[in-house]
C-alpha cells in the first residue's frame, strides 16, 4: 500500500516510530563485565644480570605453560561432561522412542485382535444364516418333490382306476367315439 500525500502527518507519525532509535536509547550502554588483568602483563622487571633474566623468563614460559595445560585439562573435562550429558539424553530419547514404539505395536495388536474377532464373529453368524438358508432351501425343495410325487402317485392310481374298468361291448363302441371325437390332451 502506498503512502499518498493525503493522508495527515499526525496519522503517520505513531507508525514511523518505531523505525527510528531515540537519542536515549542509543546512549544506554550495557554493563560489560571486564575480565581481569593479566599477571603477566607489567610483570617483567628487568634483571641486572642476563643469566638471571633469561631464568625469569624461562620460569614465566613454564608457568604459563602449566597454567594453559590445566585449562586445557578442564576444557577436556568440561567437554566430557557434555558429551555424557549429550549421551544420556541421547539414550533417554532413545528409550521413551523404543517405549512409545512397543506401545504402538501393542496397540496395533489389540486392534488387530479385536479385528480379528470381529471378523471371526461376523463369519461365523455368516455361516449359521448360510446353513440355515440352505436347510430351509433343502426343507422347501424336499416338500415340493413330496408333492410332486404325491401328485404323480394320485394321477397314477386315478389311472389305474380308470384303466380297470371293464367296459362291455356296447359301452366300447361309444368310448371310442366319444375319445376320438373330444379329444383331451394329457
Amino acid at each position: 500500500m502506498a503512502l499518498s500525500s493525503s493522508r495527515p502527518k499526525h496519522l503517520l507519525r505513531p507508525i514511523l516510530r518505531g523505525f527510528h532509535a531515540s537519542a536515549r536509547a542509543l546512549a544506554r550502554v550495557e554493563p560489560h563485565e571486564f575480565s581481569k588483568p593479566s599477571e603477566y602483563l607489567g610483570s617483567w622487571e628487568p634483571a641486572a644480570e642476563p643469566r638471571e633474566a633469561w631464568a625469569r623468563l624461562d620460569r614465566l614460559r613454564k608457568g604459563y605453560a602449566s597454567e594453559v595445560r590445566e585449562l586445557r585439562r578442564q576444557y577436556a573435562y568440561e567437554v566430557q561432561l557434555l558429551q555424557a550429558e549429550r549421551q544420556r539424553k541421547a539414550d533417554a530419547r532413545a528409550e521413551a522412542a523404543r517405549a512409545a514404539n512397543q506401545e504402538r505395536k501393542a496397540a496395533k495388536l489389540a486392534a488387530a485382535q479385536t479385528r480379528a474377532a470381529e471378523r471371526r464373529a461376523f463369519e461365523e453368524d455368516f455361516r449359521q444364516t448360510l446353513m440355515k438358508e440352505r436347510a430351509e432351501k433343502l426343507e422347501s425343495w424336499r416338500k415340493k418333490e413330496k408333492r410332486k410325487e404325491e401328485k404323480k402317485a394320485i394321477k397314477k392310481e386315478l389311472l389305474r382306476r380308470k384303466s380297470s374298468m371293464w367296459l362291455s361291448e356296447d359301452k366300447i363302441e361309444e368310448q371310442i367315439q366319444t375319445a376320438i371325437m373330444q379329444t383331451t390332451p394329457l
